[in-house]
């Protein structure tokens, strides 16, 4: 068993240990809202937007952006469970800022062992056993944050299966300071209308 595992286990019984009344809050989350944010392990979502568990949906993925699968959860969210507000957002120093859909594929198609970068490129081993199936995906990759924010409250405006009376703000987090960022035209086009 690795030292991950053991730490995780650990954690968890300690969390049991003082899991009090947890067990009686509601599926729907208590403030009906939900957030797309970025996988990145220096954003907390709990801290940054106060939240408590039971009070909001959740939804990470690399960047925060709005794939199908987080549009499908933000409808669930609402069809299912309530919400009624939306927050999209991004993060200053994203991964998702470093390479390109078709610096991913090459990548791939080297090995499927893990790169690594430096001040020039992205680098892989080239341990072969790589896959072309990296070619065919759009990896959603970064070029401005404002303008990725932006885009991806206009995806999810735009979805057919989405309510227009459901609020979307935009925002870009700062890793620096930790401050949320509105990131207007965003919000302007995920007004209710």
């Amino acid at each position: 068993m690795s030292e991950v595992v053991k730490e995780v286990i650990a954690a968890n019984a300690s969390y049991v240990a003082d899991f009090g009344n947890k067990s009686d809050l509601p599926m729907p989350p208590a403030r009906q809202f939900a957030i797309l944010t970025c996988m990145d392990a220096r954003l907390d979502p709990a801290k940054y937007a106060g939240l408590a568990e039971g009070d909001a949906h959740v939804i990470r993925n690399a960047g925060g952006r709005a794939s199908d699968d987080a549009i499908r959860s933000l409808v669930i969210s609402y069809k299912l469970l309530g919400t009624k507000e939306w927050f999209v957002i991004h993060h200053t120093d994203c991964g998702m800022e470093t390479f390109t859909t078709e610096i991913m594929g090459d990548l791939l198609s080297s090995s499927l062992k893990t790169s690594s970068v430096d001040a020039s490129c992205w680098h892989d081993s080239n341990a072969g056993d790589g896959t072309t199936d990296g070619k065919y995906i759009n990896w959603l990759t970064i070029t401005d944050q404002e303008k990725s924010v932006l885009e991806d409250v206009q995806r999810i405006r735009n979805n057919s299966m989405v309510p227009s009376e459901i609020p979307i703000y935009g925002y870009i987090y700062d890793c620096k300071t930790g401050s949320l960022n509105e990131v207007l035209a965003a919000t302007e086009a995920g007004k209710v209308g």
